[in-house]
């Protein structure tokens, strides 16, 4: 299976990463705007750098394994029909002097052409794959993540990135070199040699680093995410903060005390660990820790994203058209999943296009005081908001939020999903209410977004109730008891569309504190312009 074929749409394709301590492979249906359906993601552990990081020769048993692998999972590709597949290899691969060797089983036996890939090539891969699932806004971030032989550091905010480095501390490496008795606990005496060694590694890194002003920290990669979820079953209380996704630096400091105080085989039992991690868990703990304290690093956000994702998204913004290209990766994943679930795409643009007039107007008049990301969530939401009827008329709200909630929609992170199923959960019939337990999940600040985000969509879905777009624009006034006028500008009469409008009257006034009262304007035309 050879890339760089001609992308047609519905072609599904493979994606894998051969890394230092696993490789993973995603399966995708590429369709013809660019956007993606994920079919599958699978991993294994194969230990590849394992043995290798002091003779730098890859070792014969774990390249055994590594090739076995990726013979499975080409197998199961093809069984998708897969016809093209784009793999990598990664730290161990270009470290190793007999690496060629392993280029010619996996072609031989796997049937794949495998890239080695420099870290700062891996670099620029996790920040895509990574970057493209978040809504950064106009922040910059620094971004970690620790490999089995390498940690590639990144600063970028949501169009680019700005600096790149790949150090050679890899969780595997640093277990090679410093813990080889893994059964043991860990004293301080030798975590703090570790930490010496990864922070004179470090130095000039840590150095160039301090001139880019960031305003947070994203880690990923397989390490930093099980040290989060050890974190997070350390206690109750951290427990119930688990979904913002965040580990702060005395969670993580808690857990490498913890961690290190165990032998290896009470390790494997600690509650959230991965058991096939717990031998390497502490070498890779040292790097966050270090490089957490030297960078003055408060807290870290979690993502599951990686090397494997930005190898999808690198693929498509190369294959994207000039005029596709002009779509930012949100708003394709959103068109894709309305036109997956086979939604009335002119009646969901007129819907936003009424939604968005409305929270401008009442950014201008006061009644609310949200920016950019909120209209943002807002728009997405208008578009999503019926997809539910793909399931069932009846009920579609709550099918929509479903969907919206269990989509893999690219670029969003679980708690703008959760707004934007929310506010299309509410886009008809009952406000929002804490007996609803989606809603009830929320933060508070993000119900208190939902509740007026979601006045406007209601808004905006009565003045398209019979879906021949005969509401062209729509005015926001205050009248003199301190109340508004809604203008509805219409092609035509519309009188369902008025009739539906005004049965949000008492929400509005629930949300805002005021009343409106609605006003029909009809466009010119060959009689004239007349109102009612």
């Amino acid at each position: 299976m050879r890339a760089r074929r001609k992308a047609v749409d519905g072609q599904i394709m493979a994606f894998m990463d051969i890394g230092t301590n696993a490789v993973r492979m995603l399966l995708a249906r590429i369709n013809s705007n660019h956007t993606y359906t994920i079919l599958s993601k699978q991993r294994e552990a194969v230990r590849l750098g394992e043995g290798e990081f002091l003779g730098q020769e890859l070792q014969p048993e774990p390249m055994h394994r590594a090739v076995l692998v990726c013979s499975k999972f080409a197998e199961m590709a093809k069984s998708y029909g897969v016809k093209e597949v784009v793999a990598v290899a990664t730290s161990a691969s270009r470290e190793a002097a007999n690496r060629d060797r392993l280029l010619r089983r996996l072609k031989k036996e796997a049937n794949i052409d495998v890239r080695i890939i420099s870290g700062k090539e891996e670099a620029r891969l996790i920040y895509m794959g990574v970057a493209s699932g978040l809504n950064l806004g106009d922040k910059r971030a620094v971004f970690i993540d620790i490999g089995g032989g390498s940690t590639e550091i990144i600063v970028g905010d949501a169009h680019k990135y700005h600096f790149l480095d790949s150090l050679k501390l890899g969780a595997i490496r640093l277990t090679t070199m410093f813990l080889a008795d893994k059964s043991k606990t860990v004293s301080n005496t030798k975590y703090d040699l570790l930490q010496r060694h990864i922070r004179n590694t470090a130095a000039p890194l840590i150095h160039r680093l301090k001139k880019y002003q960031t305003q947070l920290a994203i880690g990923s990669s397989g390490t930093i995410v099980n040290l989060f979820e050890v974190a997070m079953n350390m206690s109750q209380k951290n427990a119930a903060t688990g979904n913002r996704n965040i580990l702060t630096y005395s969670q993580l400091k808690a857990s490498i005390k913890m961690l290190c105080s165990l032998p290896l085989e009470q390790r494997r039992m600690v509650k959230g660990i991965n058991p096939d991690r717990a031998d390497i868990i502490i070498g890779g703990a040292a790097i966050l820790d270090t490089l957490m304290c030297d960078l003055g690093i408060s807290e870290i956000r979690i993502s599951d994203r990686g090397l494997r994702e930005g190898l999808l998204v690198d693929y498509l913004s190369r294959k994207a058209s000039t005029s596709v290209g002009q779509l930012s990766f949100r708003e394709r994943t959103v068109l894709q999943l309305g036109k997956s679930c086979g939604f009335d795409e002119t009646h969901a643009m007129n819907v936003t296009k009424i939604a968005m007039e409305l929270f401008d107007i009442g950014l201008r008049l006061k009644l609310h005081n949200l920016g950019t990301w909120e209209r943002e969530l807002l728009e997405y939401a208008a578009i999503l908001h019926d997809i539910g009827m793909f399931l069932s008329f009846d009920g579609h709200q709550a099918h929509s939020a479903y969907f919206i909630s269990n989509a893999d929609l690219l670029g969003f992170d679980k708690k703008e999903l959760a707004i934007i199923a929310a506010i299309a959960e509410f886009h008809r019939k009952q406000l929002p209410r804490k007996k609803n337990s989606n809603y009830a999940l929320l933060d508070e600040d993000s119900r208190a977004i939902v509740r007026i985000l979601c006045i406007f969509l209601r808004i905006a879905e009565s003045l398209d109730r019979s879906r021949t777009g005969v509401v062209r624009h729509v005015k926001l006034h205050r009248n003199r008891k301190k109340d508004f006028e809604l203008e509805v500008i219409a092609k035509k009469d519309c009188q369902l569309e008025l009739w539906s409008v005004k049965n949000h009257v008492k929400a509005f006034k629930k949300v805002f504190g005021h009343e409106f009262v609605v006003n029909l304007s009809v466009e010119k035309s060959a009689t004239g312009k007349r109102k009612s």
